[in-house]
């Protein structure tokens, strides 16, 4: 017989756990809130000293004057402090059109209690990120979204997009989906919002009920950057070669298609009466709640290869899904498709596919390297050194 007393304590414990765990997330949000408006206004007062007041090499002396003064001080290197700095020219561009907020107005008391007093007696406003932003109007921004996001989201978004509805977007994705850094690193370089919802498909005219069909079209992009895969001395490498590279970098991969998916296997086995196929990666997708059966081609796309995805499907569905799954998905990933013959071949199937494009690194446009800076190009910018000083702001 269970004894009452244990089961109560364990509940109690069940309850306790979960408060603590909201309590520590509404905490992280309140630091995270107070940090970017120490930064933002921080950046502020050495954007405008710095630039032509200052002498050379003064952040560089700040850095070390805050160290002398606060004794193990994390997130006030040199670089970090320039990031603060660019974190408020880009933003504040975007307020300066903003209305007047009613703070900006009066200077109300709870400002000027959160000013910080600097030794030559000027102030810091720490207040001043919130005055920014709490008129500011625009589609898709959400200050609560903005505020939630940590610093080092905010400074990759702000150097690797350049348009703000961009901008805004990869926040609300990181507010909303919990990115990781690692996972909004990845969906810059493969420049999520431009080709998010773009891959030619018959999901419209497939998928039965209109928000799964929705939901699919904004699943997949037209185009994949595959930069973790460097194929040198292949000038056409075969779909083994690119399967096995593939899945030496599975997550890299995963991050690539969406946190959503889940890998299944390669080379995945169906048995149709007593034949065996293997499909060469199946995932299953949480959010469609479908398998996806994805086919690589290393060469251009031939309308005989819809043919073949076609028939995975049938047996994915006749003999892998489950009852309580939706009807499963077909990518056909190739190195080059022309859209117009694409969106003119899946038309008259009855299985959802899609067909999209890759790039590897060692085939990246030029533009894109200059476009997208890695990690390495942007740290040379911010004159920085040290990979830890390097990310030591913001979590």
């Amino acid at each position: 017989m269970i004894d009452n007393k244990i089961l109560h304590s364990d509940n109690a414990a069940t309850i306790i756990k979960a408060a603590i765990i909201r309590s520590r997330y509404q905490a992280a949000k309140l630091v995270n809130k107070e940090l970017l408006g120490l930064y933002y206004a921080v950046g502020k007062y050495v954007s405008d000293n710095s630039r032509g007041v200052w002498g050379q090499g003064a952040i560089k002396q700040l850095s070390e004057n805050l160290q002398r003064e606060l004794p193990g001080l994390r997130g006030f290197s040199e670089p970090s402090i320039k990031k603060m700095r660019l974190f408020y020219e880009r933003w504040q561009s975007v307020f300066a059109n903003r209305s007047l907020a009613t703070n900006d107005l009066n200077g109300d008391e709870e400002n000027s209690n959160r000013s910080l007093v600097t030794n030559d007696l000027e102030v810091i406003d720490l207040g001043l990120l919130l005055s920014h932003i709490v008129d500011f109007q625009a589609d898709g921004f959400s200050a609560k979204a903005f505020l939630s996001v940590s610093f080092t989201h905010h400074f990759e978004i702000i150097t690797k997009e350049k348009s703000l509805d961009g901008r805004l977007y990869y926040i609300h994705q990181c507010a909303t989906a919990f990115w990781s850094v690692e996972t909004l690193k990845s969906n810059l370089r493969g420049e999520l919002f431009h080709r998010a919802g773009r891959m030619p498909s018959n999901f419209a005219m497939t998928i039965p009920e209109a928000e799964q069909a929705k939901r699919a079209i904004r699943a997949f992009k037209d185009e994949y950057l595959l930069d973790f895969i460097n194929i040198e001395d292949e000038i056409d490498p075969d779909e083994r070669v690119l399967e096995r590279s593939i899945i030496a970098n599975i997550k890299q991969f995963i991050l690539s298609f969406g946190n959503k998916f889940c890998f299944v296997g390669n080379q995945h086995r169906v048995m149709v009466d007593e034949e065996e196929f293997f499909i060469d990666l199946l995932f299953f997708n949480r959010e469609l709640r479908c398998l996806v059966a994805v086919e690589l081609k290393s060469g251009k796309f031939k309308p005989s290869h819809l043919g073949q995805l076609n028939f995975y499907l049938s047996a994915l569905d006749e003999y892998v899904k489950q009852d309580d799954e939706a009807p499963s998905i077909g990518i056909l990933l190739c190195k080059d498709a022309n859209r117009n013959v694409v969106e003119f071949a899946v038309r008259d199937y009855t299985k959802p596919m899609g067909v999209a494009t890759f790039r590897t690194k060692n085939e990246m446009p030029d533009e894109w390297q200059k476009a997208l800076p890695d990690f390495e190009d942007m740290k040379n910018l911010l004159d920085s050194a040290d990979d830890e000083q390097d990310g030591e702001v913001g979590g």
